[in-house]
């Protein structure tokens, strides 16, 4: 524990006033001693400055250490101590003994009136521990008001699986604790590289998981009765209807949070207990559209890019849902757009926006969908086109045909390795002499989990476990990958109708390596563990 240094609270103010001088003097209001602590929490509150800067910062010039969410679980209520005391000071005492006290605080700018009530109540010497503003508030709410929330817990329940008019909702949504706590899942969820966030209410309570490097962990759970307030806050951010909880919803919305630009796709549909939220979080900033990027290695990136760099033919990136995908077509969308080439792509939905493309969207409800904008776009002499999926004959006929006729087309397909995506297409009723003509190489690929390079994938001896991987022992995510690439054998094999295991046979025979090969080499570099490999590509 940390003993509060000798430093007044006057000399206190001016070191953060001096750390966040950059901040003040471009946030439009005047600032004094007296409102600092105020500009601070406006400053988070807005998505200017993120908490985790906040408190690193006082945690820089008092000394003082801070605590994450798993590190404050399981407290239990100081004796004779106030609801009200703890709300309105906005602190929580962490443990004590008869002597001593650890106090978790949010902020450094009470600490004086703090030491001052505890010693002369009840005769203890306090210090202090920062932690997040939320995460204080839910503990308070959670420890030291069981009675209400027992009175409550019924009425709670059912309002929370009833629409309640939208002022009211609005009114909620508006609380400043709503507005701070949804504000701090999105802030932690990008700080942890979260993907999705998943809010969803249960029988008694709501939890928030977030998507990390795909899979889903627990982030909170609270109180049924605040989940309203939270889903009508999610909803407003999202421009959505939030008087409307019996059918589904999406709404899109752009965020600041600290330096970091965020999009975010916002998806609700009414389940039993309420309303299930999902939220997919882009990060424009922090993308890294390459080749190299993706975890390609060096041989398959460069027969890969020969792949890429033929002028006209399909190809084709295949693997299920989430097994990277569309980050793979941005990457070579990248590598081919140079001002000699006009690159034209029809998106369900258009994820990231890069400069000299011409990106369009597809809309069911106007009757564009893939098809018909494809259809238009080979009218518009693009050089490269790409089609965000083939789901029907119909599509699948057009872009054979725009690359017989001199375009190069990228798209995908789900299935389970390079040489199903040619029964794929057969299956759809596509003929086996087009695809032989139009195909030139089949990428298969899965997303897989890296080790944690600070713990080495929890191997370092250590009794505390690794802020940096949360104690999963893997931090990040990169790719496995197979290529077919179209020669005269395989063509031969398509127009035969030959099945999808000899296609395969065939291409592993002129070199292709397996996905499952890619994934031992990473293994044996210790990119990542068998176990993984294994857990990504079980299909296979």
């Amino acid at each position: 524990m940390h003993k509060f240094p000798d430093i007044k609270s006057e000399q206190l103010q001016k070191k953060l006033s001096d750390s966040f001088s950059a901040i003040y003097e471009s946030y439009p209001m005047q600032i004094s001693c007296s409102t600092r602590k105020k500009t601070d929490w406006e400053l988070c509150g807005k998505g200017i400055l993120p908490e985790a800067d906040l408190l690193a910062v006082y945690s820089k010039i008092t000394g003082f250490s801070s605590k994450e969410e798993d590190e404050v679980i399981d407290l239990l209520p100081f004796p004779n101590l106030s609801f009200d005391y703890l709300e309105n000071n906005c602190c929580i005492p962490f443990s004590w003994t008869n002597s001593d006290l650890e106090m978790l605080i949010c902020d450094p700018y009470t600490i004086d009136s703090i030491i001052y009530f505890f010693k002369r109540f009840y005769n203890v010497e306090v210090s202090f521990t920062f932690a997040r503003r939320s995460i204080i508030e839910r503990m308070i709410q959670t420890v030291y008001n069981i009675d209400e929330i027992d009175h409550t817990a019924d009425e709670n329940v059912e309002s929370s699986k009833n629409p309640k008019d939208e002022e009211t909702l609005r009114s909620l949504a508006s609380e400043a604790k709503i507005v701070r706590l949804v504000n701090e899942i999105f802030s932690r969820a990008v700080e942890m590289d979260a993907s999705d966030i998943h809010v969803e209410p249960e029988e008694n309570k709501y939890v928030v998981r977030f998507r990390i490097d795909g899979i889903l962990q627990e982030y909170l759970s609270s109180s049924l009765s605040q989940y309203p307030a939270v889903a009508s806050r999610i909803k407003l951010i999202g421009g959505l209807n939030i008087a409307e909880s019996r059918l589904p919803q999406d709404g899109r919305t752009n965020i600041r949070l600290g330096k970091s630009d965020i999009d975010i796709r916002i998806s609700t549909i009414p389940i039993l207990n309420g309303e299930s939220i999902v939220l997919r979080l882009l990060q424009k900033d922090s993308v890294d559209f390459s080749l190299t990027s993706t975890g390609m290695g060096d041989s398959l990136r460069a027969d890969f890019e020969k792949v890429i760099n033929r002028p006209h033919g399909i190809i084709l990136v295949v693997g299920p849902t989430g097994s990277g995908k569309t980050t793979t077509l941005y990457s070579i969308m990248s590598k081919l757009n140079t001002p000699g080439k006009k690159i034209i792509t029809i998106e369900d939905p258009v994820e990231y926006r890069i400069p000299r493309l011409s990106q369009m969207q597809v809309n069911p409800k106007i009757g564009l969908n893939f098809a018909n904008g494809l259809r238009n776009i080979v009218r518009q002499d693009p050089d490269v086109i790409l089609v965000g999926e083939i789901r029907d004959k119909e599509t699948a006929d057009i872009a054979i045909n725009a690359a017989l006729t001199g375009h190069l087309v990228l798209s995908t397909l789900h299935t389970n390795d390079a040489a199903g995506a040619v029964s794929r297409l057969q299956d759809m009723g596509v003929e086996g002499f087009l695809i032989s003509s139009s195909l030139i190489g089949i990428l298969s690929q899965r997303l897989i989990r890296t080790v944690c390079k600070k713990c080495n994938g929890g191997e370092t001896d250590t009794a505390q476990k690794c802020k940096c991987c949360s104690g999963s022992g893997f931090k990040g995510r990169t790719g496995i990958f197979e290529l077919l690439t179209v020669n005269d054998s395989i063509r031969a094999a398509i127009i035969k109708n030959l099945d999808s295991s000899t296609i395969n046979s065939i291409a592993i025979k002129n070199g292709m390596i397996p996905l499952i090969e890619d994934g031992k080499a990473k293994v044996a570099a210790n990119i990542t563990t068998e176990a993984e490999i294994l857990r990504a590509a079980s299909d296979i």
